[in-house]
């Protein structure tokens, strides 16, 4: 019986916790993953799973419970808890918890089996993953589908064996994309090599590789492609010794370290004690050595501190809004729904971090990224650091052949990099590679 309740209150914690993470992520607070790292709820993978399906099938969630009595029946449930509550006793096992909630679904089971019997009649399927998949490819609808990528880790394989692996065990490999549209015509079990980045493969919109065994040995590492542009760009040399600026919860460290092959120094920084925890984590299941982590933050460091004297490259991907994360689902990005304070305040700090990667005496090469839409997070962040450095670092172009380019008046803005769902196929990004200025020698 103990065992029951304490079951039961877990289940009621994981719930309550869901909807803080669901309201956040509509507020566009940060991305979810970030959001349920930052959480501190014990079963992290647990957690994940639940705000990710809700958030995947939103859409028919919000018509069932806006066609039900829940929110009448309880005026304090709030709509995030109740569309999680529907996702799990309709959709899934049903609930775990007993209580006022039990209760309340319960005794609307009539209503919402009918509810969900009509709505599978007027669209005329037989089953609820029908019903589900059905209103996921509606939403898909108003945009393009965002494929499947992950990078293959060479500090643990080989792009060979990967791909030999995956075509031994049911998939097809169609070569090298030659354009996005390649990518966006990717069907079940076929894949493809990106055509920007060389160890990165596309896989179709929706496979999942959580529990796949190259995952869960480290072999393959599940990261949007415009998340692994920023470590691309940078290309720093084997030997050399980098700064993650920003560095949990780790994608960018072990892109770099597998970039170096393992040899050299990378410091990886973040103030978030807990992020830092899982970062080290990561790392380790991906066979990192060469990493340093420094529990801090980063605008404390001291760039003429000896430690760093020999640092030519630094990534800084600071803390954003957000506002260009999708959650593997393509959907319209209300920028309304970014306060004007939070903007000032993120775009303050970026400022600050910026100008302090670029005030490390040996700096060759710097590279600024960040997952927002935001102007003011991104083109006027680097144009107002610019002021600063203009004879000492200038922007450049890393990939020529990128279509999609910065935005807005400021004079550099064709020289970053702006990714998104609808020209790229990724989540939104925004990148800008500085390059030390040679100094002519005095005559």
């Amino acid at each position: 019986m103990c065992e029951l309740v304490q079951s039961c209150k877990k289940t009621m914690a994981l719930y309550v916790k869901a909807s803080e993470i669901l309201e956040q992520a509509e507020g566009k607070l940060g991305c979810v993953k970030n959001l349920v790292y930052n959480s501190k709820y014990k079963n992290v993978k647990q957690l994940y799973a639940l705000v990710c399906g809700v958030l995947k099938h939103s859409a028919v969630l919000e018509d069932i419970v806006s066609k039900s009595r829940l929110l009448k029946d309880d005026k304090k449930l709030k709509p995030h808890m109740a569309k999680l509550l529907v996702y799990d006793y309709v959709f899934g096992k049903g609930l775990k918890c007993g209580g006022h909630w039990k209760l309340l679904m319960r005794k609307n089971h009539g209503q919402l089996n009918s509810i969900v019997a009509r709505m599978k009649v007027s669209r005329h399927l037989s089953s609820n993953r029908e019903l589900l998949s059905s209103f996921q490819e509606a939403a898909d609808d108003t945009g393009r589908q965002i494929p499947r990528y992950c990078r293959v880790n060479v500090l643990r394989s080989s792009m060979h064996d990967v791909m030999d692996y995956f075509k031994r065990h049911g998939h097809t490999y169609l070569g090298k994309a030659r354009s996005v549209k390649d990518l966006e015509r990717l069907k079940n079990n076929e894949f493809l090599t990106d055509l920007h980045l060389p160890d990165v493969l596309a896989f179709a919109h929706g496979t999942d590789f959580h529990d796949h065994e190259l995952y869960r040995c480290g072999n393959i590492i599940l990261q949007d492609k415009a998340s692994c542009l920023p470590a691309f760009l940078l290309a720093p040399t084997p030997g050399a010794h980098v700064m993650d600026c920003c560095a949990a919860p780790g994608n960018k460290t072990s892109q770099l370290a597998a970039i170096m092959k393992n040899k050299g120094k990378i410091f990886a920084v973040d103030r978030d004690e807990a992020r830092l925890a899982t970062a080290s984590t990561q790392l380790l299941r991906a066979g990192v050595t060469c990493h340093v982590l420094l529990h801090t933050d980063f605008l404390q460091l001291d760039p003429h501190d000896p430690r760093f004297r020999d640092v030519r490259f630094l990534l800084l991907d600071p803390s954003c809004s957000g506002s260009g994360m999708l959650n593997r689902h393509v959907g319209q990005v209300d920028e309304e729904k970014v306060s004007p304070d939070r903007l000032a305040a993120l775009s303050g700090f970026q400022y600050l971090a910026l100008r302090h990667a670029l005030s490390f005496p040996r700096a060759q090469r710097v590279v600024y990224s960040t997952c927002s839409l935001h102007l003011q997070e991104n083109e006027e962040v680097v144009q107002d650091v610019l002021k600063h450095f203009e004879n000492s670092f200038r922007l450049v172009d890393p990939l020529p052949d990128w279509p999609h380019r910065g935005e807005g008046t400021f004079p550099g803005a064709a020289l970053c990099l702006r990714a998104s769902a609808h020209s790229d196929l990724t989540s939104g990004f925004f990148v800008a590679v500085f390059e030390r200025v040679e100094q002519s020698p005095l005559k």
